[in-house]
C-alpha cells in the first residue's frame, strides 16, 4: 500500500469548529489583535455565515486577511507558543468519524498526508498530534530574523491544494486512483477531484454544488453528515437539497 494516502483538510473535516477562529481569538486575549477587528471586521462575515446567507470562505478570508497583517514584525518563535497553546487546548476536538478514519488509514498502511488552508505552524502541530506523516498549510512568511513579513502564500484554495496534492503524489510515488480525500468546503475540490475515494464531511452547500457539476467526481464521491452522536452516509445520487 506504499502509493496509496489519505488527504484531509482539517478544519470542518477532522477539528469539528474552524480553528482560525480558535486561533484568532488567541490572540486577542494575546492583545496581538484589536478586539475590535472582531466586532467591526470579522463579526459581520460571521453573522452572515451562521444564517446563511453569506459564505464560510468569505468569512474565513477575513479572518486570514487580518490575521496576515496583525503577525506582521512578530517572532516566529512566539506565534508558534501560542499556536501549540490553541493546539493543546482545542485539538482533541475532532468529528468521531474522521477520527477513526485516520485510525483505519494507518491500520492499513495509507500514508497520512493533510493539506489546509490554517496557518502551517498550526497544521504542524495537528499533523503531530494525529500522527500524520506529511502536512501542508498556509505559508506565513518571515524574514532573516524570523520575524513575520506580512506575506503569505495561501493553501486554502482550491488551485493551491490541486499543486499541493500533486506536489505529495510525486514526492510519495502515489497512485491517486487508491487515494482517499476528506474534505468539506469549496477549497478542497481539486483535493477531491483528484483522488479515486473523494469522501465530502460535513459538505457547505457550494461544494455539493460543485462536486455535482462534476460527473466525474460525482460518481466517485460519498457524503458523510456526523451530527450530534450521529454519523450518516448520503450517496450523491440519493441527495435532496431543501
Amino acid at each position: 500500500m506504499g502509493d496509496t494516502a489519505a488527504f484531509f483538510d482539517i478544519d470542518g473535516t477532522i477539528y469539528r469548529e474552524g480553528f482560525m477562529a480558535d486561533l484568532f481569538k488567541k490572540f486577542i486575549k494575546s492583545e496581538i489583535i484589536e478586539e475590535e477587528k472582531w466586532y467591526m471586521e470579522v463579526k459581520p462575515e460571521f453573522v452572515k455565515w451562521d444564517r446563511r446567507i453569506g459564505t464560510y470562505d468569505t468569512y474565513l478570508g477575513k479572518m486570514a486577511e487580518i490575521y496576515t497583517h496583525a503577525i506582521k514584525g512578530h517572532h516566529k518563535a512566539y506565534i508558534e507558543h501560542i499556536v501549540r497553546k490553541v493546539v493543546a487546548e482545542k485539538g482533541a476536538r475532532a468529528y468521531v468519524y474522521t477520527r477513526e478514519r485516520i485510525k483505519w488509514h494507518r491500520e492499513k498502511g495509507h500514508k497520512l498526508i493533510t493539506i489546509s488552508g490554517s496557518p502551517v505552524e498550526l497544521v504542524k502541530d495537528m499533523a503531530e498530534l494525529y500522527g500524520f506523516d506529511d502536512y501542508m498549510g498556509s505559508n506565513y512568511e518571515i524574514d532573516e530574523n524570523d520575524l513575520y513579513t506580512g506575506e503569505v502564500i495561501p493553501m486554502w484554495d482550491s488551485r493551491s491544494k490541486k499543486v499541493a496534492v500533486m506536489h505529495m503524489a510525486e514526492l510519495y510515488g502515489l497512485d491517486l486512483s487508491k487515494c482517499w480525500a476528506y474534505g468539506d468546503t469549496a477549497g478542497d475540490f481539486s483535493m477531491l477531484e483528484l483522488a479515486g475515494n473523494p469522501i465530502l464531511v460535513n459538505p457547505t452547500r457550494e461544494l455539493i454544488h460543485l462536486v455535482s457539476g462534476c460527473e466525474e467526481v460525482r460518481k466517485k464521491a460519498k457524503i458523510v453528515v456526523e451530527r450530534k452522536d450521529v454519523i450518516y452516509g448520503i450517496d450523491f445520487d440519493e441527495l435532496k437539497l431543501l
